[in-house]
């Protein structure tokens, strides 16, 4: 075979591949986190033997950034992206930009902004507004920022808006993505398919995250008991139209986040049901 036809041969198959699985499975580490508190080394050997390769941080468990790369590479795991807190960006965004470039991270994620009270429209513009900055400095480094949704932000206003709804508008699209952490949009009574139809092309990634069928919804407080988690493909989510949705609407990531009480246990569960779905490590 000449170089040419190998060459051809090789894209046609990159290109069957990224058709067959455009979106890979990742693992958010926060699911792990035990395991990853006791022993980084043995967390990190874990989390490959569970057959992710794709992985989203959530700090670096006493270790330096560094010496987490080093554990991820040893394992052939990929840190794609880190979620980093919101303050810590306002106060030390060079250190955040550092420890993410260490990481191997492509983007950064904030999961949480710090509110006392109703999350409200003020306090939606002042993030707005952070987010905006957040993103002009990383992207000045060839990353992304990205808001990762937490359920506060969907309880509705008098005008029947959100300050979701705020984040979204006042945000500019080349600076500021949204991973959708579809437990917690389904936890506030929020249609996830409807919302990625409502903003398409916002929403990059996907917190995987099942809800029990039957959980109470129409809450706002970011917070629920573990027993409301279940494996994925056990609760009320219907997965098949949201991934297609999401598929159409751009979301390039997809990490299982498994807050239930056993996520060893779970996560192979959620693994093997998203197979069917063309959805795998």
């Amino acid at each position: 075979m000449t170089m040419k036809l190998r060459l051809a041969a090789a894209l046609t198959l990159a290109s069957a591949a990224l058709a067959a699985d455009p979106n890979p499975l990742g693992l958010q580490l926060w699911s792990v986190r035990a395991p990853l508190t006791a022993s980084l080394p043995s967390g990190m050997a874990q989390v490959k033997a569970l057959g992710f390769t794709m992985v989203e941080s959530a700090g670096t468990y006493a270790h330096t950034a560094k010496e987490m790369r080093a554990l991820a590479d040893a394992n052939g795991i990929r840190i794609v992206g880190s979620h980093i807190g919101y303050d810590t960006l306002l106060s030390d965004m060079p250190g955040a930009i550092a420890e993410a470039k260490t990481l191997g991270s492509s983007f950064v994620v904030v999961a949480w902004i710090p509110h006392k009270t109703q999350f409200d429209v003020a306090q939606a513009r002042v993030a707005a507004k952070n987010f905006n900055a957040f993103g002009a400095a990383l992207k000045a480094q060839g990353m992304r920022f990205g808001y990762h949704t937490h359920g506060y932000e969907f309880r509705p206003l008098p005008d029947g808006t959100t300050a979701f709804d705020v984040l979204v508008k006042e945000t500019d699209p080349d600076l500021v993505f949204f991973e959708m952490d579809v437990f917690w949009v389904a936890n506030a009574g929020v249609d996830p398919v409807k919302l990625l139809e409502q903003y398409p092309g916002r929403f990059k990634a996907f917190h995987v995250k099942d809800m029990r069928k039957g959980a109470p919804t129409g809450l706002y407080e970011g917070s629920a008991p573990a027993s409301d988690n279940v494996a994925v493909g056990q609760g009320s989510v219907d997965w098949p139209t949201l991934l297609e949705a999401g598929r159409k609407a751009g979301v390039e990531y997809s990490f299982i986040e498994d807050e239930t009480s056993n996520p060893l246990a779970n996560i192979p569960l959620s693994i093997k049901y998203l197979d069917t779905l063309g959805l795998k490590p």
